[in-house]
């Protein structure tokens, strides 16, 4: 069955005229003259090939026709409206489907204030979460896999624009057991002959070569050891004794009895977190995230996040 070619304003003046059953009152309803009304319903009765309305002497009553006609056409014009609204909504960024990238250690800190702070004010939009090494949410946003990335030490790219919204300081995270574990504070030069439990490099490059920058400014090399993706498998590394590891101070909401957090010396190295996204993107999604994401009630709750946890005792 081909599509009638119908105009709102003619299912429209239909449908009114259905609950007035009277053309003055329905030309003053929608605001137009009646002649007009009368055109628009005559063009519609053209189309459907017969007649909707009896027309007499004070009283106007739908045909059968009509009859058939006005649930469909209240269907529509609901359609219509529905239409409309999710466009407005999706056009001002308050509806649709935004993606979103994290690294792993910001579900400590940032990703759980964010997202809420984000719901809270477009709680229509539904947010795809993935998680995603610094590296790889690079990649993604480049690839349009992805609309935002929260990410560590991005690196400086032309087509991506970034916002620092979190600052930490570096920890070092030690066996509990380790005699290093007895100090409140560590000299970064104390962990020089321990292996190291990092991240690979290939997950993010800047961060890990931050890493080996402190070590450096102590006046060592740092002997690498064992690998993981994740934070909470580093600290499990950690506890059984495989090496020792420079971090974010939120990685000490890890709760690992066997596992030690520490201030270091010297302490003026920061690690930052940032959103991140396509410099050229006009997505409203994209905008309203940043808004939500420069709030600060969220923001001094996630700085807070990153000190406010005693480490654990020694076991």
């Amino acid at each position: 069955m081909d599509r009638p070619e119908l105009s709102f304003q003619q299912l429209h003046a239909f449908a009114v005229l259905s609950e007035e059953l009277h053309f003055g009152r329905t030309a003053e309803r929608l605001g137009i003259a009646q002649p007009p009304l009368s055109q628009q319903i005559r063009r519609l009765e053209a189309k459907v090939g017969h007649p909707l309305f009896t027309r007499g002497p004070g009283a106007v009553a739908l045909t059968e026709a009509g009859r058939q006609l006005l649930p469909a056409a209240r269907r529509a014009l609901d359609e219509i409206a529905v239409g409309l609204d999710a466009a407005r909504r999706t056009g001002s960024g308050e509806a649709g489907r935004i993606r979103i990238g994290f690294s792993a250690s910001l579900a400590l800190t940032v990703l759980p204030g964010l997202l809420r702070a984000y719901h809270d004010r477009f709680p229509q939009v539904e947010m795809e979460i993935r998680e995603m090494t610094t590296a790889p949410q690079v990649t993604a946003l480049h690839e349009h896999v992805i609309d935002i990335g929260l990410l560590r030490e991005p690196p400086d790219e032309p087509a991506l624009a970034t916002e620092t919204i979190l600052s930490e300081e570096f920890i070092a995270v030690v066996p509990a057991a380790h005699p290093l574990a007895a100090q409140r504070v560590l000299p970064i030069k104390a962990l020089a002959d321990e292996p190291f439990v990092l991240l690979p490099r290939s997950a993010g490059p800047m961060f890990y070569d931050r890493i080996l920058d402190l070590c450096r400014s102590a006046g060592f090399e740092p002997r690498l050891g064992q690998q993981a993706v994740e934070w909470q498998t580093v600290c499990a590394l950690v506890e059984a004794g495989l090496g020792v590891s420079l971090a974010p101070a939120s990685i000490r909401r890890i709760r690992l009895k066997g596992v030690a957090y520490r201030r270091i010396e010297p302490n003026n190295a920061r690690t930052t977190v940032t959103v991140t996204w396509r410099r050229d993107d006009q997505n409203p999604l994209v905008t309203r995230f940043l808004e939500a994401a420069r709030g600060e009630p969220w923001r001094a709750r996630a700085r807070g996040m990153t000190h406010d946890v005693p480490p654990p005792s020694r076991a």
